[in-house]
Protein backbone atom coordinates (compact mmCIF):
# COMPACT_ATOMS: atom_id res chain seq x y z
CA UNK A 1 0.00 0.00 0.00
CA UNK A 2 1.44 3.72 -0.98
CA UNK A 3 1.07 5.92 1.84
CA UNK A 4 0.20 9.11 0.95
CA UNK A 5 1.70 11.71 2.87
CA UNK A 6 0.13 15.07 2.61
CA UNK A 7 1.97 18.32 2.57
CA UNK A 8 1.44 22.44 2.66
CA UNK A 9 3.75 24.81 1.03
CA UNK A 10 6.65 26.16 3.18
CA UNK A 11 4.77 29.48 3.17
CA UNK A 12 1.31 28.48 4.66
CA UNK A 13 3.26 25.94 7.47
CA UNK A 14 5.25 28.48 8.83
CA UNK A 15 2.23 31.25 7.90
CA UNK A 16 -0.02 28.74 10.77
CA UNK A 17 3.21 28.56 13.06
CA UNK A 18 3.16 32.20 13.70
CA UNK A 19 -0.32 32.66 13.85
CA UNK A 20 0.04 30.07 16.85
CA UNK A 21 3.05 31.84 18.22
CA UNK A 22 1.21 35.21 18.15
CA UNK A 23 -2.07 33.37 19.80
CA UNK A 24 0.08 32.05 22.70
CA UNK A 25 1.79 34.93 22.97
CA UNK A 26 -1.38 37.22 23.35
CA UNK A 27 -2.41 34.95 25.74
CA UNK A 28 0.49 36.13 27.91
CA UNK A 29 1.34 39.85 26.89
CA UNK A 30 -1.49 42.47 26.58
CA UNK A 31 -0.94 43.94 22.99
CA UNK A 32 -0.02 48.07 23.26
CA UNK A 33 -2.55 48.94 19.62
CA UNK A 34 -1.15 51.63 18.48
CA UNK A 35 -2.82 54.26 16.17
CA UNK A 36 -1.14 57.03 13.49
CA UNK A 37 -0.11 59.67 15.67
CA UNK A 38 -2.56 62.67 15.35
CA UNK A 39 -1.55 66.21 14.25
CA UNK A 40 -1.27 68.13 17.36
CA UNK A 41 -1.62 71.76 18.01
CA UNK A 42 2.17 72.44 19.74
CA UNK A 43 2.33 74.85 21.55
CA UNK A 44 5.89 77.38 21.08
CA UNK A 45 7.72 78.99 24.12
CA UNK A 46 7.02 82.43 25.17
CA UNK A 47 10.42 84.81 25.22
CA UNK A 48 9.10 87.28 27.22
CA UNK A 49 8.41 90.30 24.93
CA UNK A 50 5.13 89.37 22.67
CA UNK A 51 2.44 91.41 22.93
CA UNK A 52 -0.84 88.88 24.74
CA UNK A 53 -2.88 91.76 24.38
CA UNK A 54 -6.52 90.00 24.38
CA UNK A 55 -4.85 86.84 25.12
CA UNK A 56 -5.98 84.15 27.26
CA UNK A 57 -4.23 82.47 29.66
CA UNK A 58 -4.33 78.65 31.79
CA UNK A 59 -2.28 76.69 33.91
CA UNK A 60 -0.54 74.02 31.91
CA UNK A 61 -1.04 70.42 33.84
CA UNK A 62 1.85 68.25 33.80
CA UNK A 63 -0.43 64.96 33.03
CA UNK A 64 -0.27 62.74 29.78
CA UNK A 65 -1.61 64.57 27.28
CA UNK A 66 -5.17 62.44 25.75
CA UNK A 67 -6.20 62.91 22.22
CA UNK A 68 -9.74 61.75 21.61
CA UNK A 69 -9.98 61.03 18.06
CA UNK A 70 -14.20 60.13 17.93
CA UNK A 71 -13.27 56.52 18.78
CA UNK A 72 -10.37 56.33 21.17
CA UNK A 73 -8.08 58.03 23.16
CA UNK A 74 -4.50 58.13 21.98
CA UNK A 75 -1.13 59.50 23.54
CA UNK A 76 0.57 62.34 21.92
CA UNK A 77 2.63 59.47 19.89
CA UNK A 78 -0.39 57.84 18.47
CA UNK A 79 -0.61 55.16 21.45
CA UNK A 80 -4.09 53.68 22.30
CA UNK A 81 -4.60 54.64 25.84
CA UNK A 82 -6.48 51.34 27.53
CA UNK A 83 -9.23 53.85 29.35
CA UNK A 84 -12.17 51.99 31.13
CA UNK A 85 -15.74 52.00 29.14
CA UNK A 86 -17.07 54.16 31.69
CA UNK A 87 -14.76 56.63 31.45
CA UNK A 88 -15.13 57.68 27.52
CA UNK A 89 -18.94 56.74 27.76
CA UNK A 90 -20.94 59.95 26.81
CA UNK A 91 -17.65 61.32 25.03
CA UNK A 92 -18.59 63.04 21.36
CA UNK A 93 -17.90 62.09 18.16
CA UNK A 94 -16.17 64.82 17.32
CA UNK A 95 -12.38 64.98 18.67
CA UNK A 96 -11.06 66.69 21.76
CA UNK A 97 -7.87 67.67 23.22
CA UNK A 98 -6.77 67.49 26.61
CA UNK A 99 -4.71 66.44 29.72
CA UNK A 100 -5.30 63.47 31.81
CA UNK A 101 -4.55 64.30 34.96
CA UNK A 102 -5.18 64.23 38.86
CA UNK A 103 -3.67 66.83 41.10
CA UNK A 104 -0.48 69.00 41.12
CA UNK A 105 2.92 66.46 41.76
CA UNK A 106 1.39 63.64 40.79
CA UNK A 107 2.78 62.81 37.50
CA UNK A 108 3.99 59.21 38.24
CA UNK A 109 0.99 58.05 39.62
CA UNK A 110 -0.98 59.43 36.60
CA UNK A 111 1.44 57.82 34.33
CA UNK A 112 1.64 54.91 36.04
CA UNK A 113 -2.32 54.84 35.37
CA UNK A 114 -2.90 55.68 32.63
CA UNK A 115 -0.47 54.11 30.71
CA UNK A 116 -1.18 50.59 32.22
CA UNK A 117 -2.77 48.18 29.51
CA UNK A 118 -4.84 46.64 32.26
CA UNK A 119 -6.98 50.17 33.63
CA UNK A 120 -7.26 49.54 36.89
CA UNK A 121 -8.98 51.54 40.35
CA UNK A 122 -6.82 54.60 39.51
CA UNK A 123 -8.64 55.66 37.13
CA UNK A 124 -11.18 56.93 39.78
CA UNK A 125 -8.87 59.76 40.43
CA UNK A 126 -8.18 60.68 36.89
CA UNK A 127 -9.77 63.81 35.11
CA UNK A 128 -9.74 64.63 31.43
CA UNK A 129 -9.10 68.23 31.35
CA UNK A 130 -10.18 69.89 27.82
CA UNK A 131 -7.92 72.54 26.15
CA UNK A 132 -9.44 72.32 22.29
CA UNK A 133 -11.82 70.72 20.28
CA UNK A 134 -9.50 70.23 17.03
CA UNK A 135 -10.38 70.88 13.41
CA UNK A 136 -13.40 72.71 14.08
CA UNK A 137 -14.44 76.08 12.58
CA UNK A 138 -14.49 79.28 14.27
CA UNK A 139 -12.42 81.13 16.82
CA UNK A 140 -11.49 79.39 20.03
CA UNK A 141 -14.28 79.99 22.33
CA UNK A 142 -16.80 79.12 19.59
CA UNK A 143 -14.80 75.40 19.49
CA UNK A 144 -14.54 75.28 23.04
CA UNK A 145 -18.61 76.12 23.50
CA UNK A 146 -19.35 72.99 20.85
CA UNK A 147 -17.58 70.47 23.82
CA UNK A 148 -19.58 72.55 26.81
CA UNK A 149 -22.80 72.09 24.75
CA UNK A 150 -22.11 68.51 24.30
CA UNK A 151 -21.59 67.65 27.65
CA UNK A 152 -24.24 69.54 29.24
CA UNK A 153 -26.63 67.16 27.39
CA UNK A 154 -24.45 64.30 28.34
CA UNK A 155 -23.19 64.71 31.72
CA UNK A 156 -19.66 63.27 32.67
CA UNK A 157 -18.12 64.04 35.99
CA UNK A 158 -14.86 63.17 34.85
CA UNK A 159 -14.68 65.75 32.36
CA UNK A 160 -12.92 69.41 33.34
CA UNK A 161 -12.99 71.85 31.06
CA UNK A 162 -9.60 73.85 31.54
CA UNK A 163 -10.95 78.02 32.60
CA UNK A 164 -9.53 80.33 30.30
CA UNK A 165 -8.57 84.00 32.01
CA UNK A 166 -8.14 87.20 29.91
CA UNK A 167 -4.55 88.39 29.83
CA UNK A 168 -4.62 92.36 30.54
CA UNK A 169 -1.01 92.65 30.75
CA UNK A 170 2.47 91.19 31.56
CA UNK A 171 2.12 91.96 35.18
CA UNK A 172 -1.08 90.15 34.97
CA UNK A 173 0.71 87.06 33.38
CA UNK A 174 3.39 87.27 35.78
CA UNK A 175 1.00 87.13 38.94
CA UNK A 176 -1.14 84.18 37.76
CA UNK A 177 2.05 82.12 36.77
CA UNK A 178 3.68 82.82 40.52
CA UNK A 179 0.36 81.60 42.05
CA UNK A 180 0.99 78.32 40.08
CA UNK A 181 4.14 77.91 40.72
CA UNK A 182 4.13 78.25 44.50
CA UNK A 183 1.53 76.28 44.02
CA UNK A 184 3.36 73.62 42.53
CA UNK A 185 1.83 74.35 39.39
CA UNK A 186 3.98 73.19 35.79
CA UNK A 187 3.56 76.26 33.95
CA UNK A 188 1.18 78.57 32.43
CA UNK A 189 -0.25 78.38 28.48
CA UNK A 190 -1.11 81.40 26.59
CA UNK A 191 -3.24 81.67 23.45
CA UNK A 192 -5.00 84.13 21.47
CA UNK A 193 -8.27 83.05 21.06
CA UNK A 194 -9.11 84.74 18.22
CA UNK A 195 -7.17 82.51 15.80
CA UNK A 196 -8.36 79.21 13.84
CA UNK A 197 -7.32 75.95 14.80
CA UNK A 198 -4.14 74.85 13.49
CA UNK A 199 -1.44 71.90 13.66
CA UNK A 200 2.38 72.04 14.54
CA UNK A 201 4.57 74.66 16.40
CA UNK A 202 2.39 77.32 17.41
CA UNK A 203 3.26 81.08 17.56
CA UNK A 204 -0.44 81.66 18.90
CA UNK A 205 -0.42 79.24 21.50
CA UNK A 206 2.86 79.53 23.82
CA UNK A 207 4.23 77.81 27.03
CA UNK A 208 5.30 80.12 30.31
CA UNK A 209 7.77 78.04 31.63
CA UNK A 210 10.82 79.62 34.14
CA UNK A 211 13.24 76.62 34.42
CA UNK A 212 15.59 77.33 37.30
CA UNK A 213 18.88 75.84 37.14
CA UNK A 214 21.56 74.04 40.50
CA UNK A 215 24.38 71.50 40.42
CA UNK A 216 24.93 68.85 40.84
CA UNK A 217 28.93 66.28 41.34
CA UNK A 218 29.43 63.61 38.80
CA UNK A 219 29.65 60.55 40.11
CA UNK A 220 29.79 58.18 36.55
CA UNK A 221 30.34 58.75 33.08
CA UNK A 222 27.77 56.54 31.43
CA UNK A 223 28.35 55.20 27.55
CA UNK A 224 26.22 56.10 25.03
CA UNK A 225 23.90 53.98 22.46
CA UNK A 226 23.28 54.43 18.72
CA UNK A 227 24.45 58.28 17.78
CA UNK A 228 26.08 58.53 20.70
CA UNK A 229 27.78 55.04 20.46
CA UNK A 230 31.14 55.82 21.53
CA UNK A 231 30.96 58.53 23.81
CA UNK A 232 29.83 59.62 26.50
CA UNK A 233 25.37 58.86 26.62
CA UNK A 234 25.12 60.52 29.98
CA UNK A 235 26.46 61.51 33.49
CA UNK A 236 25.35 59.95 36.74
CA UNK A 237 25.10 63.48 38.96
CA UNK A 238 24.41 63.47 43.40
CA UNK A 239 22.58 66.23 44.37
CA UNK A 240 23.38 68.16 47.30
CA UNK A 241 20.88 66.28 49.50
CA UNK A 242 22.06 62.76 48.01
CA UNK A 243 19.60 62.10 45.45
CA UNK A 244 21.22 60.64 42.64
CA UNK A 245 20.21 60.71 38.69
CA UNK A 246 21.44 60.38 35.10
CA UNK A 247 21.33 63.95 33.12
CA UNK A 248 21.64 62.74 29.42
CA UNK A 249 20.60 65.88 27.19
CA UNK A 250 21.56 69.53 26.58
CA UNK A 251 25.24 68.08 25.59
CA UNK A 252 27.69 69.62 22.66
CA UNK A 253 29.27 66.51 20.55
CA UNK A 254 32.59 68.23 22.31
CA UNK A 255 31.32 67.41 25.77
CA UNK A 256 30.18 63.99 25.06
CA UNK A 257 33.53 63.36 23.37
CA UNK A 258 35.32 64.91 26.42
CA UNK A 259 32.96 64.58 29.27
CA UNK A 260 33.51 66.16 32.56
CA UNK A 261 35.47 63.53 35.28
CA UNK A 262 34.21 62.16 38.16
CA UNK A 263 34.18 64.85 41.07
CA UNK A 264 33.26 67.72 38.86
CA UNK A 265 30.28 70.07 39.51
CA UNK A 266 27.89 70.80 36.54
CA UNK A 267 25.55 72.94 36.52
CA UNK A 268 21.73 71.73 34.55
CA UNK A 269 18.66 73.24 34.04
CA UNK A 270 15.39 71.58 35.26
CA UNK A 271 11.76 72.38 35.38
CA UNK A 272 10.66 71.60 39.22
CA UNK A 273 10.98 68.13 41.01
CA UNK A 274 9.29 64.64 41.05
CA UNK A 275 7.64 63.13 43.90
CA UNK A 276 11.01 61.22 44.70
CA UNK A 277 13.33 64.35 44.51
CA UNK A 278 14.49 64.45 40.60
CA UNK A 279 15.08 67.35 38.61
CA UNK A 280 12.25 66.86 35.99
CA UNK A 281 13.31 67.81 32.43
CA UNK A 282 16.73 68.42 33.29
CA UNK A 283 19.62 69.48 30.98
CA UNK A 284 22.65 70.22 30.90
CA UNK A 285 23.97 73.71 30.90
CA UNK A 286 28.11 74.30 31.76
CA UNK A 287 30.85 72.87 33.91
CA UNK A 288 31.91 74.49 36.90
CA UNK A 289 35.09 76.03 36.53
CA UNK A 290 34.98 77.52 39.84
Amino acid sequence: MKIHILTSPPEIFFSRARLMVLTFLGLLFPIILSAQPPSLQKPGVFRGDQDLSGWVMSEKLDGIRGYWDGRHLVTRKGRIINSPSWFTKNFPPFELDGELWSSRGQYEFIQSVVLDAHPGEGWKKITYNIFEVPNQQGYFFQRLGKAKLWFASHPHPWIRIIEQIPVKNKSDLDFFYKQIESNGGEGVIVKDPLKPYDTGRSTTVLKVKKARDMEGEVIAVNPGQGRNQGVMGSLTLRLENGVEFKLGTGFTDKVRQAPPPIGTQVTFKYHGFTKTGVPKFASFLRIRED
